[in-house]
């Protein structure tokens, strides 16, 4: 048991953590098994719509680094597999990747003040 106040307010956030984590990662399990259960029974839609879920709630976990982004890929790219040798059609089954953002560019307006200081 720690001594020091921020060890023991640390500790307390540890456990509020560690129990959202868990709670996340059983909600993770459930889905998935759901959905090939669903897949399994060939009830296309309704599997449709929880591998959309799934994939969502596994990226959420990603992102906050409940899991890692690799084994959310891969989980993800396994089930989007198991739809495609199913009798659902591929077009449907493929789970889209998050949009990847530009870096943001020099503006003009900052371009032309840097040369106006260097003509100086």
């Amino acid at each position: 048991m720690p001594n020091i106040q921020s060890a023991k307010k640390r500790m307390r956030q540890n456990e509020k953590s560690r129990t959202a984590n868990r709670q996340k990662k059983a909600a993770i399990r459930t889905f998935e098994k759901k959905v090939r259960s669903l897949n399994a029974e060939n009830k296309n839609e309704e599997a449709q719509d929880a591998l959309r879920k799934y994939s969502s709630l596994i990226d959420k976990a990603a992102k906050t680094n409940v899991v890692h982004p690799n084994n959310a890929a891969r989980k993800k790219s396994r089930l989007a597999k198991l739809f495609k040798n199913t009798s659902a059609t591929p077009s449907e089954a493929v789970v889209e990747p998050a949009p990847v953002v530009e870096p943001v560019t020099e503006t003009t307006e900052t371009a032309t003040a840097t040369e106006e200081n260097v003509t100086e």
